[in-house]
């Protein structure tokens, strides 16, 4: 197996020595593409300095930068045609005769970019006609050595593997994230309330980190181009591909989940002394989630105690201890583009990159944040030029962001795992909008006229009541 990548492997830029054939649309031989001044390429050229030779092979920072954006211009399946294609043409494999000697310096290259080709991007090679040119291409380079028929075998179990584990969805996906209306609240004999499954919040952190990891996994890097992919102004009108982002929406379900789920929480019990001490325990699990490196977490139990159903819950606040949740809600402040955030999030980077446990590698980023810094980028820079050219530039910082990402997700959960409470976690029933304000009003009666009409329009609309 290749070994992981970092985010320095995928993104550090050095010069790139060019294959041994000429480029194409006047480019210059030689030209640099990672040495970090901004460039650009024709499409076909850099397909050519994806492709290995005897005596060349891409630098992993290229690699990852031109698979992870070769999809806005070239479905995957073709881009690995196109590559064989070129093998079999630069190395003559379609020969009767072949020259041994320079296939097998050739051989292993080609192996090697395979495999890390389906270990960054194994769900390029779900279509069959992917497997037929691997399968034709190592048929075509064995007879110069029968171990790299062998090494595909190994290549394409890992894969088979790989691609079952990433099918198999983090617990809870289906049906879990839909909020229930206040006339469907369980009895209390079926529902228990989350203190009565947890009630040390440096647990319930470490669970919910052990969620957003599962979750975090089985995100692709390609779902980050694929989730703003337009259509290629040279490729016609058809689409790259139909959108495959299953996997990013599912976690941004998990933290609109998350944020209902404290809510609901907050407003279920009676008295307001439960409700307090309920905001006291989330504050605490929020200021540990930040202490782990659990952003996304800290942001979904923030946002959740900062509902409109939540906040105006006067007399309750009144009983609580405030002043660490003001310390985390600064932190997370928007303001300045999440300036407070961004220089806690740049800590704990630094803290993963000199860690020596697996506890201090954790880095799990406020994800929608994330996403929106991608898109910005995407909308931001066109992806060619006026010349045609592919905005290389562009990519290379795409990849540098994504290419974090993907050593954060990489991470093991040091944390030992409580299968009820993530049980809870993801199955405990939680209220919609319109029931979260019934309980709260329930809770603590409307103080004007508004929230009198409200609370009298929803108990006719969900309870039936006049």
């Amino acid at each position: 197996m290749p070994r992981t990548l970092s985010a320095s492997d995928m993104v550090t830029r050095g010069s790139l020595s060019p294959p041994p054939t000429e480029p194409t649309d006047g480019e210059q031989a030689g030209q640099p593409l990672l040495d970090g001044a901004p460039s650009s390429a024709s499409l076909d050229t850099l397909i050519q300095y994806l492709v290995p030779t005897a005596d060349y092979y891409p630098e992993k920072a290229y690699i990852f930068t031109f698979l992870l954006s070769s999809r806005l211009f070239i479905e995957p399946q073709e881009l690995l045609a196109r590559v064989c294609h070129l093998c079999i043409e630069q190395q003559q494999l379609d020969k009767p005769v072949l020259d041994k000697a320079q296939v097998r310096k050739f051989g292993p290259k080609l192996l090697q970019l395979l495999a890390e080709w389906m270990e960054t991007f194994p769900r390029d090679f779900q279509e069959e006609s992917t497997i037929r040119h691997l399968k034709d291409m190592v048929g075509r380079i064995a007879p110069c050595d029968e171990a790299y028929r062998k090494r595909m075998q190994q290549l394409l179990q890992a894969l088979h593997q790989k691609l079952v584990a990433l099918g198999q969805g983090p617990e809870g996906v289906l049906g879990a994230d839909k909020p229930i209306s206040y006339r469907t609240k369980p009895p209390a004999s079926i529902h228990r309330e989350l203190l009565g499954v947890c009630s040390d919040p440096y647990m319930l952190a470490q669970q919910l980190t052990h969620v957003e990891l599962e979750r975090l996994r089985h995100i692709g890097p390609e779902e980050f181009v694929q989730a703003f992919v337009n259509k290629d102004p040279l490729a016609g009108t058809k689409p790259c591909f139909s959108d495959k982002t299953d996997n990013l929406e599912a976690y941004v379900k998990w933290f609109n989940r998350l944020c209902y789920l404290v809510a609901t929480e907050i407003c279920m019990p009676a008295k307001k002394k439960q409700r307090a001490q309920v905001i006291e325990f989330f504050i605490d699990v929020a200021r540990e989630c930040f202490n782990i490196g659990n952003f996304n977490s800290l942001m979904a139990i923030i946002s959740g105690m900062n509902m409109s159903p939540v906040s105006r819950l006067k007399k309750t606040w009144a009983k609580v201890k405030t002043a660490k949740f003001f310390v985390l809600e600064h932190q997370m402040d928007p303001t300045g583009n999440f300036y407070n955030y961004r220089t806690a999030l740049r800590g704990a980077a630094h803290r993963s990159l000199t860690a020596h446990s697996s506890r201090e590698k954790i880095v799990i980023p406020f994800f929608s944040l994330f996403i929106k810094d991608i898109y910005f980028l995407n909308e931001g820079c066109a992806n060619r030029l006026p010349s045609g050219h592919v905005n290389f530039e562009k990519f290379l910082e795409l990849a540098k962001q994504v290419g974090e990402f993907i050593t954060w997700k990489q991470v093991e959960c040091p944390f030992e795992q409580d299968r009820s409470i993530i049980h809870y976690l993801h199955s405990a029933p939680i209220f919609s909008e319109d029931g979260l304000y019934l309980a709260s009003y329930e809770s603590e009666s409307p103080e004007n006229q508004t929230e009198r009409e409200r609370w009298k329009s929803l108990r006719s609309s969900i309870l039936g009541k006049t």
